[in-house]
């Protein structure tokens, strides 16, 4: 039983509100855990069957009836979430990699849906649906204090925070400003060096010369002033790329940088002169 899940506005930065609890933004993939008739489904968000690749969650302790929300996440040895260990994991069984289930909400409770119950409420028939254990565990949340607990994040290097309504109901295949994310940017001024033929994208160089990534993130008005310039700067091009003299200069922002050196994620901030 798939149910498209409930997804999460923006937001650019923390703001103090009681009214919001603040929980740790995982860097995983999104899973829906469901168990109806002694059979267990996973689905992603976008509900792509994947229970044959985490026979692991297939036993867990939690009764017919119940379908759950949460983050499939490998971390790393200082215990931080590492979405390229993450992906391994989810590409081949033989990885190696060990995961964690982290649930932040309940859908389903007694065959019952419990979408309309506050947030709250949900999270409280979590905390006695099942003990945590390295495999299977709860996301933890404070109130409030989410400025605070950014600046901790950002400490450490972590992906961000999610600030929710505590009297939030559950908004399925809905994207709500009751749940916001506030991602932990990091920035960089780059070089463009070339640009892809087949579907927007712009190659990147590091102020070193050294390759950068690709850039699929770029506003419609930004990306017309690209292609207003690009072609004083060719210097040659093959079937998939053309590539550029690299004096074109952006500040992007991006998650984090990839095992690779590269920039995960990286999109269009503003010109640099």
């Amino acid at each position: 039983m798939f149910i498209s899940p409930m997804l999460l506005n923006k937001s650019e930065r923390p703001f103090e509100d009681d009214s919001y609890i603040t929980e740790l933004k995982l860097d995983g993939f999104r899973s829906i855990w469901t168990k109806f008739d002694d059979k267990v489904r996973i689905y992603t968000r976008h509900k792509n069957e994947i229970t044959s690749k985490f026979p692991e969650l297939l036993n867990l302790p939690v009764p017919n009836g119940t379908v759950l929300d949460g983050e499939i996440v490998v971390t790393d040895q200082y215990g931080r979430p590492d979405f390229e260990a993450t992906m391994e994991r989810f590409m081949s069984k033989r990885s190696g990699h060990e995961i964690s289930f982290s649930v932040f909400d309940i859908i389903y409770f007694k065959g019952e849906q419990i979408t309309s119950l506050p947030l709250l409420e949900r999270k409280a028939i979590l905390e006695e649906l099942f003990e945590d254990t390295p495999l299977f565990n709860k996301v933890k949340w404070i109130e409030g204090n989410a400025e605070q607990y950014f600046e901790l994040i950002k400490q450490h290097d972590l992906e961000g925070i999610v600030q929710k309504r505590a009297d939030s109901t559950y908004q399925i295949n809905r994207r709500s400003h009751d749940w916001l994310k506030v991602i932990n940017y990091k920035y960089e001024d780059v070089f463009i060096s070339g640009v892809r033929k087949d579907e927007f994208g712009l190659l990147l160089n590091f102020e070193n010369g050294n390759y950068a990534g690709l850039m699929e993130f770029m506003a419609p008005a930004e990306r017309k002033t690209f292609y207003k310039q690009y072609r004083d700067f060719i210097i040659e091009e093959n079937d998939k790329f053309v590539y550029l003299d690299p004096k074109l200069k952006v500040k992007v922002k991006y998650r984090n940088l990839t095992k690779k050196g590269l920039l995960r994620i990286p999109s269009f901030v503003e010109w640099v002169s």
